[in-house]
């Protein structure tokens, strides 16, 4: 969801930017030739159609419902997107300690690639979920997989997590495929 956020964030910016150029270019055209028609945009004829609108109009509505469930579309898009730090057990009264979703993996992936017979490992890792993939080029999945689990369960036991996540490890090996 945070990419969409950040995506949506920069199409927004650029929109708004365009249309405050568009606005400042509007505004110096008419400064400089006020009895010319305007420059890009119809501006008075907008004007005489919106003057012909009462606030009960049903384009009212309608556009009040649509930037209404925008807006609300924004506001959930935005509270999805909140902090993905992976807590930490506090060390004292008043004081917080969480760590990001990316150095867990780090971690988790140094030390699970340290392990005998694995060749490489991707890691993905969340508050709730840590996913292990390692390729082995010697040892079968079923006598690695164990290991790597044993060892990753290990190494939680030494970080202080406040909620132990969920570890799955899958190896892929070319032992498995003979």
């Amino acid at each position: 969801m945070r990419p969409f956020v950040r995506v949506l964030a920069t199409l927004l910016g650029l929109a708004f930017a365009a249309a405050g150029a568009l606005l400042a270019l509007e505004v110096g055209w008419h400064w400089w030739r006020p009895d010319s028609a305007p420059l890009l945009v119809p501006w008075p004829r907008w004007q005489a159609q919106l003057a012909a609108l009462g606030w009960d109009a049903y384009a009212v509505r309608v556009g009040a419902g649509v930037v209404a469930a925008a807006g609300l579309v924004l506001v959930v898009c935005a509270m999805a997107a909140g902090s993905r730090a992976v807590r930490l057990t506090d060390p004292a009264d008043g004081v917080s300690v969480s760590t990001s979703p990316r150095s867990l993996a780090r971690l988790v992936g140094l030390t699970v690639r340290a392990q005998d017979n694995v060749a490489g490992a991707s890691v993905t890792a969340s508050a709730r979920r840590i996913r292990v993939r390692a390729k082995s080029v010697l040892e079968a999945e079923g006598e690695l997989r164990p290991r790597l689990l044993e060892t990753v369960a290990a190494l939680l036991d030494d970080v202080p997590l406040a909620r132990r996540p969920k570890v799955t490890v899958v190896v892929d090996s070319p032992k498995d495929r003979r």
